[in-house]
């Protein structure tokens, strides 16, 4: 990279690329056949393939910096400390939540890099975007964050205020669609929870008998409650009415407390993250209501013979009736 890049906006590479599409009028996608005729059923075109990425060292991290501390002021005691511990999470502004934000901006930061993209090439929107974070080569304290999806612009004259960003493919976004829904943003919820191995822990595992180890499953039950909590607050901020779930993640490991002076006690590590995009209504105006017309099947010749029939043969009959019906009878020929 030869151009001076000071972080802001697209990098120079970005911007070169999304010119050279611009000027070739040809797109480029990762729809399947049946994704594209389903974007083009609802009224949009795919205008380009686009992507955001972001590389961030994740230096402080991990038991050193006390983003795993289990907050527990029993432990360092005899038999892992008497009590039950807390679970210190990060959605409850435990230390692990300086961590969740760093995730966060580098996953927010590929994610706008994409949208700027899907703006450039005037979209309004992208579709099938994959979100993946995996290791930097030879950089072991680095990530890549990264988002691929296809833009795509509606053929009408209605344009959104910001582009829209989504998991779903062709088939669902098109569903989507037709039912009266928008897609409004991807969104990630990130939850880390510490617990230490407190003294109703380290029984309830050794025991002889079969038992939940009650500690454990609390700690697993409080970062997924938190991770979507986390998804439900940021759809809630950018006006949505729900979210649609698209994956989740759960990782477990055990550490050393940080709290225990011998280092001989243990901690739980439980990290959840979700992915989903957050979907709302379209705003119309309501439709008045509709009178329905309701044909009956038959020759109308042959209805009008049996209540013929039926006022003729009621004790109670209608002669204005039954004069009405022979007049309409006669009148109808030979064209009912």
């Amino acid at each position: 990279m030869t151009v001076p890049w000071s972080g802001g906006g697209l990098p120079p590479v970005a911007a070169e690329r999304m010119a050279e599409v611009r000027q070739s009028g040809t797109w480029t996608s990762a729809l399947s056949t049946g994704e594209f005729a389903s974007v083009r059923s609802v009224g949009f075109e795919p205008v380009g393939q686009v992507m955001g990425s972001a590389v961030f060292q994740i230096a402080r991290s991990g038991r050193y910096w006390g983003y795993h501390d289990c907050l527990f002021p029993g432990a360092g005691y005899s038999f892992g400390g008497y009590g039950d511990a807390p679970i210190a999470l990060s959605g409850r502004g435990a230390p692990s939540q300086a961590l969740v934000s760093v995730f966060d901006q580098a996953r927010h930061t590929a994610l706008g890099r994409m949208t700027q993209e899907c703006a450039a090439l005037g979209g309004d929107g992208v579709v099938a975007a994959e979100l993946t974070m995996q290791p930097f080569p030879n950089a072991p304290n680095c990530l890549e964050f990264k988002v691929i999806g296809t833009a795509v612009r509606a053929q009408g004259d209605v344009r959104p205020k910001h582009p829209f960003t989504c998991h779903l493919d062709g088939q669902g976004f098109a569903k989507l669609v037709s039912a009266g829904w928008v897609p409004a943003e991807l969104l990630v919820g990130m939850s880390i929870g510490v617990r230490h191995n407190d003294y109703r822990t380290q029984s309830q595992l050794y025991s002889w008998q079969n038992n939940e180890v009650t500690g454990w499953s609390d700690l697993i039950h409080a970062i997924r409650a938190d991770a979507r909590e986390q998804l439900r607050r940021q759809a809630s901020r950018l006006g949505g009415d729900g979210v649609i779930m698209a994956s989740g993640d759960l990782r477990v490991w055990e550490e050393s407390c940080i709290r225990s002076a011998n280092s001989e006690q243990h901690d739980h590590v439980a990290e959840a993250t979700m992915i989903g995009t957050s979907i709302a209504r379209f705003r119309t105006r309501a439709e008045p209501p509709r009178t329905l017309s309701v044909m009956p099947l038959g020759k109308r010749s042959d209805r009008l013979r049996q209540r013929l029939a039926a006022v003729a043969s009621s004790p109670y009959g209608d002669r204005d009736e039954y004069r009405r019906l022979l007049t309409e009878l006669q009148d109808l020929g030979d064209q009912g």
